[in-house]
């Protein structure tokens, strides 16, 4: 009797162990987000307007940061980069600068892409 309930029981564990996985992976290639987009972003207590368009020919970004004033390159960096990294980039890549942004109009603008 013992050894057919061991017997039994070696063939509950098996079949437990020799069943798929349920859980599917998803593997396929991360693509960039390239819809324009026109969003309030949030930064240090204040609250400044994000507007960028993705440029094909140059594959990259137009970022434009209103709100800023000329002396607040660094920030216009920050904002940049940190808002392409969570609106347009895939999982993993963040956004980076092409050069320095330009105070321009009272906007910064600067290009970027995920990387």
């Amino acid at each position: 009797m013992k050894k057919i309930a061991l017997v039994i029981c070696g063939f509950a564990l098996l079949a437990g162990c020799t069943t798929g996985s349920k859980v599917t992976f998803n593997r396929g290639a991360a693509t960039v987000q390239t819809a324009s987009r026109s969003e309030p972003i949030f930064y240090n207590g204040k609250t400044y307007q994000l507007d960028y368009n993705y440029i094909e020919g140059k594959a990259a970004f137009d970022m434009k940061v209103s709100g800023l004033g000329p002396k607040q390159q660094q920030d216009a960096m920050k904002i940049s980069t940190s808002a392409l990294s969570y609106f347009a980039c895939p999982d993993g890549q963040r956004g980076k600068l092409m050069g320095m942004p330009i105070y321009v109009g009272k906007k910064w603008t600067a290009y970027a892409q995920c990387g």
